[in-house]
């Protein structure tokens, strides 16, 4: 086993002896702006270990979502509850969020992914054991010291994914991170994702792509106007859902509304 998987052990023995994320459970969640709700009552309950994919139309409320979920916004009503960890902000010290367009520091991809790592308290040498290891798996080796701003997207969005799993949190949350890329950038993130799932990182993904989401997802949750209107197993959803906004949506037309 190497340094870095070593000491990812480490802190996950340790952290499950002391509290889990994990069952997620989201309690008559409301987030209003002025007098419109747009997230709408949910009620949902996501377990540790499976791939769970968030779909619907936009303007369904999944982006609001999955930053309630994160604790970037705070609920007009409901609660968000993760597992046995009092508070919100605790659980996001363990968790990574990837967004649509990636935000990086004007430094080269190895000085963003060491920007990430300070945030804990590693030797040097577990430093540089987990910077080489995901500089690998990201396959950005030979980018690592090219400015991270002048990088293609779909290279950007991989060292902003890479910057996120470097710390190996247990939940990543990604919203729709392969929009507009190209069908090999697409392949590179979700290897990146199966992989990271395989490591035991729970996935929560937000995608408008289909066929990204029967790939990945062991579970769908449907989304339309701040509701949900069905969360099943991904193969029952794709195969043999009844509700409308979800056959609209496989059949590649407009939700019902």
């Amino acid at each position: 086993m190497s340094n870095a998987g070593a000491t990812l052990q480490r802190e996950r023995v340790a952290t499950s002896a002391v509290q889990s994320l994990f069952p997620l459970k989201v309690r008559r969640l409301v987030y209003s702006v002025g007098k419109q709700r747009l997230i709408d009552g949910i009620d949902l309950t996501i377990e540790q270990d499976r791939r769970t994919i968030i779909m619907g139309p936009n303007g369904a409320g999944k982006s609001l979502l999955l930053r309630l979920l994160h604790g970037l916004l705070t609920p007009t009503a409901g609660e968000v509850c993760w597992g046995e960890t009092p508070r919100i902000d605790q659980a996001r010290q363990r968790q990574a969020l990837v967004f649509q367009r990636p935000v990086l520091l004007r430094r080269s991809v190895r000085a963003n992914l060491r920007f990430a790592l300070k945030l804990r308290q590693y030797t040097r040498a577990e430093r540089e054991e987990r910077l080489r290891h995901i500089l690998e798996l990201a396959s950005l080796s030979s980018l690592a010291d090219r400015p991270a701003r002048v990088l293609s997207q779909g290279e950007q969005q991989r060292v902003a994914l890479a910057r996120a799993l470097v710390l190996e949190p247990e939940v990543l949350l990604l919203d729709e991170p392969t929009v507009s890329l190209d069908p090999v950038s697409v392949a590179a993130i979700e290897d990146l994702l199966l992989a990271a799932h395989r490591r035991g990182t729970k996935i929560i993904l937000v995608t408008h792509d289909m066929g990204q989401a029967r790939r990945l997802g062991d579970e769908v949750v449907l989304l339309e106007r701040g509701r949900v209107v069905e969360h099943s197993p991904a193969l029952q959803f794709f195969q043999q859902s009844n509700d409308p906004a979800a056959g609209s949506l496989c059949k590649g037309r407009k939700f019902v509304c």
